[in-house]
């Protein structure tokens, strides 16, 4: 191969970090079918703020660009593939966008030329269901005219420290040596180094169950928050507890949303069932962090009658929508479980997020979110991210004299919460 030169398709919140990465040793080009993405881009705004303007201009200034012309990325020989990966609403892996990709992919490759996917799949998906649209589509044979490689995405959107170059990363290839010229490249940017997996299986099954080892550990909190709220003894006091000790892991109960902890289990679940196998603890897992959201509802009702506050046309606010703390991506966010369960109850309720964009809210759930406080008093508040503004927010100035307080992450001063996770 000559001289690398690299595209990058899908500039969201994996696919921009990376391309403006390897902007700074190859010529990189980063393609997006949204044009009113890559115009934004192009004047110098990341709209979901994984790369400053500071660095993006820079990248800019020195030769990365942005486009959503096919044309305009024919003339590179290294194809990252960097496009979500859903579920249905039957849980189902909708591999839609990884089609897409593969057509442009295809429409586009050369002789000698790699195609790396980086999108959360379970193990075969790079050979079984994408390579064919290439091969289809190009009219080349794999592994004889183009070759492919896969190096799974670890971006954690929202975090400032662990940056996609100070994430190590897995890579590997469809044959030996294009897997070490894979990491070659990932390894000439990713200062944290590169691990290369002997197939692309291999990495690709590290990927799903990284996230599903964590789902695993999350719903097993969870259920313990469940257990022990019967029991009336906090369970944050008991994971400090516990956690005096050096082997037990810190998790925390919550919801678990996103576009990664909330979906990978599913497919590695579709691909055992596929192979005979049926998945029970994962399955399980997946079932306690799903219902999360309905039990949280659940429990600010029973709170509010308890207290004898009107359930009936109340006013509940929610602090908070994203999917984590200080970050707007609400992909798969679960706070929308919360809100349409208290919803069956004739309530009215006020989602309050600083960093969420309205207008996406809008789109993907069709329900209104505002990015300023009501000044109307409340019954309830419940407080479902950890943003940092909401850190320093006088909760009490928010509400009515008789009201609840219910604390999904346990961030708030507990003298004050009426109930917690």
């Amino acid at each position: 191969m000559d001289k690398t030169r690299i595209c990058v398709i899908g500039l969201g919140y994996v696919g921009l970090p990376l391309a403006r990465l390897f902007s700074t040793k190859y010529q990189t080009i980063g393609f997006d079918m949204n044009q009113a993405r890559v115009d934004a881009l192009m004047a110098g705004h990341d709209a979901t703020l994984e790369v400053s303007d500071d660095l993006l201009q820079s990248a800019i200034a020195n030769g990365f660009k942005c486009t959503a012309d096919i044309e305009d990325i024919r003339d590179c020989n290294f194809y990252v593939v960097a496009v979500p990966t859903p579920v249905d609403e039957n849980h189902n892996p909708d591999l839609t966008p990884l089609y897409g990709a593969s057509t442009t992919v295809g429409k586009v490759i050369s002789k000698g030329d790699i195609v790396v996917y980086e999108s959360t799949v379970y193990p075969g998906v790079t050979e079984e269901e994408c390579i064919p649209v290439v091969e289809k589509v190009s009219g080349l044979k794999f592994n004889v005219d183009f070759f492919a490689g896969y190096s799974p995405e670890r971006i954690n959107p929202g975090d400032k420290l662990h940056t996609v170059e100070k994430i190590k990363k897995v890579t590997s290839g469809s044959t030996p040596e294009i897997g070490k010229k894979v990491n070659e490249v990932y390894a000439s940017v990713i200062t944290a180094g590169t691990h290369l997996a002997p197939t692309m299986k291999v990495a690709e099954a590290a990927k799903v169950i990284e996230n599903s080892q964590r789902d695993i550990n999350i719903a097993f909190v969870n259920e313990l928050s469940k257990i022990f709220n019967k029991m009336g003894i906090d369970t944050q006091d008991v994971l400090e507890a516990a956690s005096t000790k050096w082997n037990f892991l810190p998790f925390k109960p919550g919801l678990v949303g996103g576009h990664c902890i909330g979906v990978d289990p599913y497919y590695l679940a579709q691909c055992a069932q596929r192979y005979g196998y049926n998945p029970e603890i994962i399955l399980a897992g997946r079932r306690m962090n799903d219902g999360m959201g309905e039990y949280v509802a659940n429990e600010v009702i029973k709170l509010m009658l308890k207290k004898g506050i009107q359930v009936l046309n109340s006013h509940i606010l929610i602090l908070g929508f994203t999917f984590k703390e200080n970050c707007p991506d609400v992909r798969n966010t679960k706070v929308i479980d919360i809100y349409k369960a208290l919803k069956t109850y004739n309530v009215n309720i006020t989602i309050y997020d600083p960093w969420a964009n309205p207008e996406i809210a809008k789109h993907e759930y069709g329900i209104e979110i505002t990015d300023t406080l009501p000044t109307v008093k409340m019954d309830v508040v419940v407080l479902t991210v950890a943003h940092t503004e909401f850190n320093v927010l006088n909760v009490n100035t928010l509400l009515k004299q008789e009201h609840i307080i219910f604390d999904v992450k346990g961030c708030l001063d507990r003298n004050i919460v009426d109930g917690r996770l």
